[in-house]
């Protein structure tokens, strides 16, 4: 019995394993038929997800890896199953003839077993399918492209600004300029084609900032672009933002653009880590205000500057096309004088330029040129788009003050240049400055407004000491000052040959007129200005205004009569007695009559360049009760000898005769002139010419003449040897001229309250002399140096001229304190006709703000105070003849290379 046992189940195994394998054979064509079904199941699915999937990367998503590698299966499977089905289907149909019976067991038998496995296989397959996520958002490009139209005229900026980004220590750029000129172009470039070849940088994030500027859209920018998730943003204050931004790029090389910045945005605060030349990041921002890339700390501001001229006709005739420069054989011309129109402004160029797309004859164009020059806001484009855009920067102004300022330089002619000084009187003649203690503080005051327009790129300089307006902003303007107040004569500038009186009277509405003539007609009818305010002339061949052009001029505030022919004041003027600034400058006037006595209100009256006036009637200064500014200047030799010299010949000494100073002030004693001024009560900013020792003793003896000079002259002081300077506190500008005797200068060196003159930068405020910025010593023959210059501590230009026995600039200056930087602050330095000076200093100067030199008949000058240490970072010209230069003795070769790239012979 034992043994049957182990039989039995030897038995048992075998039957069900044969009835197994049996049911793979018997059951073949159900297992087919469940396998197809189970796998179109799982096709449906598959369709469902594939689906799914396509709507999201539609969405910029990318399928995730377990989503992918299931759709492969899923493939995979199919063709498997595929496979299986179709050998199956032949093995069916394989059967014996009239039975159920397989030909081949054993094939039927494999196939049947593989089907049965596929089976469990799909099962499996489509019981995975849990998919709640099916795709994730792309990462984003370290440097996402940003749309851009062709740049016309940016490759040298360009070129420059990636330069910077390419120095380590430079961590914040600022681009600044003018709205519209495209610095926000140069910005998208920098993106595009720069910052995104250059691999160094793992990301960079573009913010537009606006203003008011915002942490916390910045912040919020910056953590879209770093992928923080949402659910962390919520409830979480300004700090713990910055903290988390902070500790996410601080591991990363970025470049922050930062467009359309309008004031100081904190980037601390922010989150954004300081880029060092060690995490090797950057900050580039665009605004308009040079002012704001101060405050950012950038390292260094660029200019965006208008296009030049050839780059700006390019960029227009794109804008208009091919297809209508090509319509008649005028329009390029044309063209061309519509794009110098727009003075190289992108903006505007751009914009006008389309608006001339399709215009197709040359009438259509000559409109819109005559349209664009005298009332340009009425071009397609400029009043709704371009001028709108420009008014962001008057908008961004402090306050109304420096808003009345800007307006009001429009007043003047396209391309106008009128110095700051010139302007800031105008100002002040106003009333703009009412609200200031003194003449002084408002001078600075206006002064101030000039320096914060050019920051914000609304005005423009011009030279050492102008100031202009762009055309465009210009325009802008005038379109600000008739659009927004009502009266479209506000402002009125009238440029003519000829104008008759009866055209002047129908401006009956303007309060501030500019007019430009060569003569004006007489009429019988005299012309009314009931809202004229300010009248600006400018007339050289005009000898006098009609009769009664003054009479009906009742509330005129501002008359400017200057560079116009005048040789008598107009009939009538006395009429104006709410005249408070009257600029007479550069008429040929021979006299001031007394019927300027009856403008009491005159706070402001100006005489430069008088050289034909010969008397001012005494009951005319006295009269004139509340002036507070008098300028008389008939000095115009330094000007006369400046244009002598502005090409000179090799070898060839300047002649001078006396007949040139002789008209330089035709009064031989202006004292009683002093006196009257002295009793003014408001009187607070004199110029005015001194001659003769009598008149020099009456400004030495009156405290109130001494504290109000501005800029004085001194000529012909008969029989002194020694010039004492006494101490004048306001005096900017010193004339010494014409004096024989003259041997030594001095300066009063005791201080307010008696202190003694303290060498060094923190008392220059309180200084003897601490305004005095220019000195011209011309014709001294017997005077020795200028020692007393050290004691000058804020002069930035000098001239010394035709003082034949001069050996040194700067004698023995032993007795001075070595921490005083002797002409510290000197820009122009100019010698000439001084045939025995042999050394400017015993000592090298540093002269850290020089930028020119001038040397000319100054045989004996074979070593300049110059060595290899000092005004590099400032010099830009050194002008003297060559054989002169050629024989200069230098402290080695190296000084000499270093300063020979300066020289010019030319002035």
């Amino acid at each position: 019995m034992d043994c049957v046992s182990p039989i039995l189940d030897v038995i048992t195994r075998v039957s069900d394993c044969s009835a197994k394998h049996a049911a793979y054979i018997n059951d073949l064509q159900e297992n087919l038929e469940s396998l197809r079904n189970k796998m179109q199941e799982l096709k449906n699915v598959y369709l469902d997800v594939k689906s799914r999937v396509e709507v999201e990367e539609q969405r910029q998503m990318r399928r995730t890896n377990e989503v992918d590698g299931w759709l492969r299966s899923v493939l995979a499977m199919e063709a498997q199953v595929d496979q299986i089905l179709q050998k199956g289907d032949q093995e069916i149909q394989k059967k014996c003839f009239g039975t159920c019976c397989p030909r081949n067991c054993w094939s039927s038998y494999k196939l049947g077993k593989k089907a049965s496995k596929k089976l469990g296989a799909v099962t499996e397959l489509r019981n995975k399918v849990r998919f709640v996520v099916v795709a994730d958002r792309l990462p984003q490009a370290p440097v996402e492209e940003r749309p851009m139209n062709k740049t016309v005229g940016l490759d040298l900026m360009y070129a420059e600004v990636c330069r910077c980004i390419q120095d380590d220590q430079l961590g914040i750029i600022g681009l600044y300029g003018m709205g519209g000129a495209g610095k926000t172009t140069l910005m998208t470039k920098l993106n595009n084609e720069f910052i995104r070849a250059n691999k160094d940088f793992e990301i960079a994030i573009w913010v537009v900032v606006s203003r008011p500027a915002s942490v916390e859209k910045v912040q919020e920018v910056i953590r879209n672009k770093l992928k923080i998730p949402d659910d962390t943003r919520r409830n979480r204050s300004e700090d713990e933002k910055a903290v988390e931004i902070f500790n996410l790029l601080k591991a990363k090389r970025f470049v922050m653009l930062l467009d359309d910045v309008w004031e100081r945005l904190d980037l601390q605060r922010v989150g954004v880590p300081s880029p060092t030349a060690q995490n090797k990041s950057k900050v580039i921002l665009t605004t308009r205000s040079l002012d704001v890339c101060r405050c950012m700390e950038a390292q260094k501001s660029i200019k965006v500057e208008c296009l030049t001229e050839e780059e700006a006709i390019n960029l227009f005739n794109e804008k208009v096309g091919e297809t209508t420069l090509n319509s008649h054989p005028d329009i390029p011309q044309l063209a061309e004088i519509a794009a110098k129109e727009c003075k190289g402004l992108p903006l505007a160029l751009v914009t006008i330029g389309r608006a001339m797309a399709g215009k197709n004859t040359p009438q259509e164009w000559e409109r819109a040129i005559q349209v664009l020059k005298t009332y340009p806001s009425k071009l397609s484009g400029m009043g709704d788009h371009v001028f709108p855009i420009l008014k962001f920067s008057y908008d961004n102004l402090p306050n109304d003050t420096i808003k009345s300022c800007f307006l009001y330089l429009a007043i003047f002619p396209e391309d106008h240049v009128i110095s700051y000084e010139s302007l800031v009187l105008l100002w002040i003649g106003e009333g703009f400055f009412d609200e200031c203690d003194n003449i002084y503080d408002a001078f600075n005051q206006g002064r101030d407004i000039i320096e914060h327009l050019k920051t914000a790129c609304l005005f423009e300089s011009d030279g050492f000491d102008g100031v202009k307006m762009h055309d465009v902003i210009r325009d802008m303007a005038l379109w600000l000052a008739t659009t927004y107040s009502g009266n479209q004569n506000k402002i009125f500038v009238e440029e003519k040959d000829n104008v008759e009186v009866h055209q002047v009277s129908k401006w009956k509405e303007v309060q501030r007129l500019y007019m430009l003539f060569s003569s004006m007609v007489e009429s019988s009818m005299p012309p009314s200005f009931p809202n004229l305010v300010t009248l600006i002339v400018r007339s050289p061949g005009m000898e006098t205004l009609s009769s009664g052009f003054f009479h009906f001029m009742p509330i005129i505030k501002v008359l400017d009569l200057s560079r116009t022919g005048i040789t008598k004041l107009p009939i009538g003027i006395g009429k104006l007695v709410t005249l408070e600034y009257l600029n007479l400058s550069f008429t040929r006037l021979t006299e001031l009559s007394t019927e300027l006595k009856t403008l009491k209100k005159i706070r402001c009256l100006l005489l430069q360049g008088m050289s034909h006036l010969k008397m001012i009637s005494k009951e005319v200064i006295s009269n004139l009760s509340m002036m507070r500014i008098f300028v008389l200047e008939f000095n115009e030799l330094i000007l006369e000898k400046e244009n002598a010299r502005q090409s000179p010949r090799e070898e060839e000494e300047p002649k001078y005769s006396s007949e040139d100073y002789g008209a330089l002030n035709l009064r031989k004693d202006n004292k009683a002139l002093l006196e009257e001024l002295e009793g003014l009560e408001h009187i607070n900013w004199v110029n005015v010419p001194i001659e003769g020792a009598l008149s020099f003793q009456k400004l030495l003896s009156s405290q109130k003449l001494k504290s109000v000079m501005r800029d004085l002259s001194l000529a012909n002081l008969e029989g002194m040897t020694l010039l004492r300077l006494p101490r004048m506190k306001h005096l900017r500008n010193l004339i010494i001229l014409s004096c024989g005797e003259l041997l030594e200068i001095k300066v009063d060196q005791e201080r307010e309250g008696g202190q003694g003159f303290v060498a060094d930068y923190f008392h220059i405020p309180n200084s003897n002399f601490s305004c005095l910025c220019e000195v011209y010593i011309i014709q001294l023959p017997k005077l020795l140096d200028l020692t007393w210059l050290i004691y000058i501590p804020s002069l930035e230009e000098l001239w010394v001229d035709d003082c034949e026995s001069m050996e040194e600039v700067i004698g023995d200056a032993g007795e001075v304190p070595e921490n005083l930087v002797i002409f510290s602050r000197l820009k122009s330095f100019s010698l000439f006709d001084l045939p025995n000076l042999r050394s400017i200093s015993r000592r090298a100067l540093p002269f850290p703000s020089l930028t020119k030199l001038r040397v000319m008949n100054c045989q004996n000058l074979k070593k300049l105070p110059l060595d290899s240490n000092n005004a590099r970072n400032s010099l830009k010209k050194i002008v003297g003849e060559l054989h002169w230069w050629e024989g200069l003795q230098w402290e080695d070769e190296t000084v000499r290379l270093i300063f020979t790239p300066y020289h010019s012979t030319w002035v």
